[in-house]
């Protein structure tokens, strides 16, 4: 892959190797390693449950992987910020509150165990953040790392599909790609392969990546996207580049041309291909399924419907697998409602209304375009998919927002001095 996609860019602060006199040092240049623990903390959002692998992988081994990433994650990121400097964010402050009403509902051990266990995952999540918001200067730094991140799981997914695939395109998942290699449910995969499609079409306009590493990366997501058939995922990636291009349209020539080209091209090809669309569209479900969600809105019904006492509905029941009757909920709202009540609810509303107002009032740019893309696509989402309470993807994805909407690390500027006022010499005294 060509590197000019993925290359570093410069940091907002520049490493200085001491302090001069009369100047404060500047806040340290990223660390490559910050890449790494980015990518640890995705591989942890992987999942350990998902569709059958060519080769068995045992799901203890699984979560070992993925606890031994964070903590991995956590460790280094704490090797990098040992004197603990952060940034104020009210991305990860909203996160850390939401900490309060999940150990408090976890406590009770209505759900077992495992909630505490979830509670000490989410809070070295939050806390790996926290350690890594002393590089977030609103540079694309953290987008490339994504990037790279879930391009490289999509690599494994196309080579399930090439070397297995029956397995990759099972029946019991309606003929729908899966992970062969690494247990990932179609609308995992739908959700990377969007994702990393938006944010590299964002930095392809804004001229952050040249057009031959842009196509390797967006045709083959593109391809793998439509073998998910993840309607949630398609709609999300539509309208949240709608949004974030939009945000780009009255400062970029290239936007507008785009944006112009690409209505043109998605009228002709939906007249003509309505038939095919609308065929891939269904999935071959019928109406009844297709209007209640493929049965999600059962579980939600019984959700709402659930007897709660009043500690339940303000605090939760503590955090689960995102459940419910064993069937799992799909929903992000329903699942904090149901897991940290409603003060989890307020937290999250929050988390989303102040990234969302925070992006409006940057100045046009690719950063803020990249931000309003994945805050968009997170809020589409969190209506049939769970994540927004919980150590999650879409979490990460809003990290990453959060990362791009911070300001930049001021340039160093001298110190303040005082000025010494001369001393008048009398004339006898010169002479």
């Amino acid at each position: 892959m060509d590197g000019n996609l993925l290359r570093q860019e410069p940091p907002g602060a520049t490493d200085m190797t001491g302090t001069q006199p009369g100047v404060e040092a500047r806040p340290a240049g990223t660390p490559k390693a910050v890449g790494i623990v980015w990518a640890l903390l995705a591989l942890n959002t992987l999942g350990s449950a998902g569709a059958k692998t060519v080769v068995t992988l045992p799901r203890s081994l699984i979560q070992m992987a993925t606890m031994g990433a964070l903590v991995a994650a956590f460790t280094l990121a704490l090797a990098l910020n040992l004197r603990l400097r952060v940034r104020p964010s009210a991305f990860v402050f909203l996160l850390t509150l939401l900490l309060v009403p999940s150990v408090i509902s976890s406590a009770n051990l209505e759900v077992g165990y495992g909630a505490l266990f979830r509670c000490a995952r989410f809070a070295l999540f939050v806390g790996t953040l926290w350690l890594l918001s002393r590089w977030w200067n609103g540079d694309l730094t953290f987008v490339r790392y994504h990037i790279r991140m879930y391009f490289a799981v999509l690599v494994t997914v196309a080579a399930g599909l090439v070397v297995a695939p029956g397995t990759a395109m099972p029946e019991y998942y309606g003929g729908r790609l899966v992970g062969a290699l690494w247990p990932l449910t179609p609308p995992q995969i739908g959700q990377y392969a969007a994702v990393i499609i938006g944010l590299t079409v964002l930095l392809l306009l804004g001229r952050a990546a040249d057009r031959a590493s842009a196509v390797v990366i967006i045709v083959p997501s593109v391809v793998l996207l439509a073998l998910t058939h993840t309607r949630t995922a398609t709609l999300g990636l539509l309208i949240g580049l709608v949004l974030a291009i939009s945000s780009l349209v009255l400062t970029s020539s290239a936007a507008r041309r785009f944006f112009a080209w690409t209505v043109l091209i998605a009228t002709v090809a939906a007249v003509a291909f309505s038939s095919a669309l609308q065929s891939w569209y269904l999935r071959g479900q019928s109406q009844e399924n297709l209007s209640n969600l493929t049965g999600r809105a059962k579980v939600w019904d019984a959700l709402l419907a659930e007897t709660r006492t009043t500690g339940e509905k303000v605090f939760g029941v503590g955090l689960s697998d995102k459940s419910f009757g064993g069937l799992p909920i799909d929903n992000s709202w329903l699942a904090v409602y149901h897991e940290q009540g409603l003060i989890g609810i307020a937290v999250v509303a929050t988390l989303i209304a102040v990234l969302g107002g925070v992006a409006l009032l940057r100045p046009p740019s690719v950063p803020r375009a990249c931000a309003i893309f994945l805050i968009s696509y997170c809020a589409i989402s969190s209506y049939t998919e769970a994540g927004l309470g919980d150590a999650s993807p879409y979490l990460l994805h809003l990290g990453l927002a959060a990362s791009l909407l911070a300001m930049p690390a001021a340039a160093a500027t001298p110190l303040s001095t005082t000025a010494v006022p001369r001393r008048r010499v009398p004339r006898w005294a010169r002479r």
